[in-house]
């Protein structure tokens, strides 16, 4: 299907993904703002559609994920309840200062617990810390997938225990 054809079959749905984006949100304005969303999701997804799968349910199925993908950020975002006499429902920007000086006396506490960690399993845990995959760090280390899997699981066990035998629960450093 050309690019042109897509555009066109997809545009046909609009009246009948308009309901149900509608149905979703609650409003008008933001069932439109869906609509829009969905095809531009499709639009940059053409080529993963496959001749012959039903295209309005297939443009449903990416309106759906889309609210639900925006639903679930909404909700994770922090709100304040204002209690003066208007009372106003703010979002908040979720700004947060971190003192310094307490960062500083966690790294070298977790630098002095990741030095008294067998190496075999620190290895391995600073890799993927650093932003290595488990893939990427099996074939480094010459390792089976599950090992280095187990590896950085107990090295984060290990460093948790010793941590809490410091007195450091995991409240402290979140």
């Amino acid at each position: 299907m050309t690019a042109i054809e897509f555009s066109t079959q997809m545009l046909s749905y609009e009246t009948a993904l308009k309901p149900f984006a509608y149905v979703l949100t609650g409003d008008r304005t933001e069932g439109e703002d869906l609509v829009q969303d969905t095809f531009y999701r499709a639009l940059a997804n053409h080529e993963k559609f496959q001749t012959g799968t039903n295209f309005k349910a297939w443009l449903m199925t990416i309106m759906k994920n889309i609210f639900i993908n925006n639903y679930r950020k909404k909700s994770k975002r922090p709100t304040v309840h204002d209690t003066s006499e208007t009372q106003f429902l703010i979002n908040s920007a979720g700004i947060k200062v971190r003192n310094g000086a307490e960062m500083n006396i966690l790294s070298e506490e977790l630098n002095i617990v990741l030095n008294t960690v067998s190496e075999e399993f620190t290895e391995p845990f600073m890799m993927y810390f650093k932003g290595f995959k488990y893939h990427e760090i099996a074939e480094k280390l010459n390792l089976p997938l599950g090992t280095v899997k187990s590896r950085i699981f107990l090295a984060r066990k290990e460093m948790q225990r010793r941590l809490k035998s410091m007195g450091i629960s995991n409240s402290s450093y979140n």
